[in-house]
């Protein structure tokens, strides 16, 4: 897919007009403080870590959240509007191709070395299930003809940094609460018991999966690659979903954690997709939302800062110096906190408690109340965080967030369904 075809099938989903803004440009730095540019999603893009950033590096930093098409139609289109990019590994061959984005030289990342091998070979530990799709090690490093692919080399497409394994979040007051990996399960998304109260995000390269994992649970398809659909593939999947979207089944999608985190709160579903900071807020709003351990596997994404192609100069050092600090141990606390996992765990841990560390990293029951990123406690004494610890989560992935060989035909197939 080039540039010109990508730029015609955004506008085929109506998300064109939202090229018309463009971001404010940046003053000269010269005789004041550098200035970088970040777009991504509200799930990094929060003012306690931009606040932190500011104070540590004695630069300015500029945060631009939207939505997760908003911000990739954005970033693929105009370069000139960022610095940096956050976002997750089904973006980069959109970016990569777009031709939006440079390669990182890793050799100005401090912490390189210690980035663990989930990015680097695909894989937390030898036994662990690599997974379906865009596993983020086949797009990691640039190659001498400038594709992506994963033959190591000192040029990469994106920083590994925050990533975490997905599945759906219930209301355990509604919904009896399931046994993790036996009993939990994709299928639930399509349960009657559930008619009218589920939800999905609006993203295809996301619920696209969540849709087809739901499917091949409940018996009424599968797949030969789920990685990697045909077009007949994808043609019976929205047979399915669409006639049980037009049937009620499904309450509607959601395009940002606080419109999920809404969705549940207010009783109008029981039963989403959903990250972990909407299962961290929610029950820090006593609301116990359990972040399901689906027995056919998680759907699993990481996390990608990429560098806008028009970033030099002093701006350039600067956003360096704002990537190697997201691993410099701080920010991997911080995002802990809300369930996110770090590509260099062990920096982290001096940053955090003991506590925390034991229930977030090693699935132990929580030994004390333990705080979300808004400071209020979401962990209870004694509970243990769904899914177990943090290599057994990432031996358990079925499918990687992707953009597929068929994504452009996905995409009137995704507004189909949304619009039914």
């Amino acid at each position: 897919m080039n540039r010109r075809t990508f730029l015609k099938k955004t506008s085929e989903v109506g998300a064109a007009a939202l090229a018309a803004s463009a971001f404010p440009g940046i003053l000269s730095a010269r005789h004041r403080k550098p200035t970088i540019r970040v777009v991504g999603t509200h799930v990094t893009l929060q003012e306690k870590i931009r606040q932190q950033a500011e104070k540590d590096l004695g630069i300015n930093i500029e945060f631009y959240p939207g939505g997760s098409a908003e911000v990739l139609l954005k970033a693929s289109t105009d370069p000139d509007s960022f610095d940096l990019y956050e976002q997750w590994s089904n973006s980069i061959k959109i970016l990569w191709q777009a031709r939006t984005v440079q390669s990182i030289d890793i050799k100005r990342l401090i912490h390189w070395d210690e980035v663990n091998g989930l990015t680097k070979t695909g894989r937390i530990t030898p036994q662990a299930r690599l997974g379906l799709g865009d596993a983020p090690y086949k797009l990691l490093y640039v190659q001498p003809d400038k594709k992506l692919g994963s033959n190591q080399s000192n040029a990469i497409s994106f920083l590994p940094y925050v990533h975490n394994t997905d599945s759906f979040g219930y209301n355990s007051q509604v919904v009896k609460r399931g046994i993790p990996y036996e009993t939990e399960s994709w299928g639930w998304l399509l349960d009657r018991r559930f008619h009218g109260k589920v939800a999905l995000v609006n993203a295809p390269t996301i619920g696209l999966f969540d849709l087809a994992l739901a499917v091949q649970a409940q018996g009424e398809m599968t797949f030969q690659d789920m990685g990697n659909m045909t077009r007949e593939e994808i043609d019976q999947l929205f047979e399915i979903v669409v006639a049980k979207k037009r049937l009620g089944h499904f309450r509607g999608v959601w395009s940002s954690v606080p419109q999920s985190v809404e969705l549940m709160a207010s009783g109008e579903v029981v039963l989403e997709s959903m990250f972990s900071p909407g299962v961290s807020t929610l029950n820090g709003m006593d609301i116990p939302c359990v972040y399901a351990a689906p027995k056919e596997g998680y759907r699993a994404w990481h996390g990608v800062m990429c560098l806008s192609r028009s970033c030099t100069g002093e701006r350039l050092d600067a956003a360096y110096a704002f990537m190697n600090w997201w691993l410099s141990g701080w920010p991997g606390a911080f995002i802990a906190r809300q369930g996110y996992y770090i590509s260099n765990p062990q920096r982290s841990r001096p940053f955090m408690s003991e506590a925390e560390w034991d229930y977030w990293y090693e699935g132990k029951p929580a030994a004390e109340p333990l705080t979300g990123t808004d400071g209020r406690v979401s962990v209870q004494p004694g509970a243990v965080r769904t899914g177990g610890s943090y290599i057994q989560r990432f031996e358990n992935i079925a499918v990687w967030n992707t953009v597929m060989d068929t994504y452009e035909y996905t995409l009137p197939k995704w507004s189909e369904f949304v619009l039914a």
